[in-house]
């Protein structure tokens, strides 16, 4: 059952955990289809969040952010990595979650080489999309998981501190 609207429009801090477990579907363009369990999501949460890329205000990378949730935000790291991000919560409140890991990939440049990403995926509605969506899966219950300090955000002071990062334990 595809994630809906409603799933994304929530506080990011609601969301990235409720990722965990879910599954990341990806239709490639010779028609292959694969599915994979999110096991590892990072939440960021707005200007104020000194680690979030909407830190600086609104900007022609981040706008997306700024869109209701359910949409796409790649962005291009290191000159070889498209990042995954999902939007989520209302228009204009700009927040995302980071798909870290899934099931037997681990690191969110490896998240986006395994799924070929590329800024074509670039404010993709995943509720609607045909090349890239989010599945609940119906018997799954609540997962329980672990929480840690985001990665590589130190230059974010006291925010690079939240325990924002939300993982499945293996």
């Amino acid at each position: 059952m595809r994630l809906t609207k409603s799933f994304f429009e929530r506080d990011v801090l609601e969301v990235a955990p409720d990722l965990l477990g879910k599954t990341l579907a990806r239709r490639f363009d010779d028609g292959t289809k694969i599915k994979k369990v999110i096991t590892e999501v990072e939440a960021y949460k707005g200007e104020e969040d000194l680690a979030c890329h909407a830190s600086h205000g609104k900007t022609e990378r981040n706008k997306v952010m700024y869109e209701t949730g359910g949409h796409v935000y790649v962005y291009f790291v290191y000159g070889m990595y498209w990042m995954l991000n999902i939007v989520t919560g209302k228009r204009d409140a700009p927040q995302a979650v980071l798909i870290r890991s899934l099931d037997g990939i681990s690191g969110p440049g490896r998240v986006g080489k395994f799924l070929k990403l590329d800024k074509s995926f670039y404010r993709e509605d995943v509720t609607k999309s045909n090349r890239i969506w989010l599945e609940d899966i119906p018997s799954l219950k609540k997962v329980r998981y672990k929480k840690s300090a985001r990665v590589g955000v130190n230059y974010a002071g006291t925010w690079a501190k939240k325990n924002w990062r939300f993982i499945l334990p293996s």
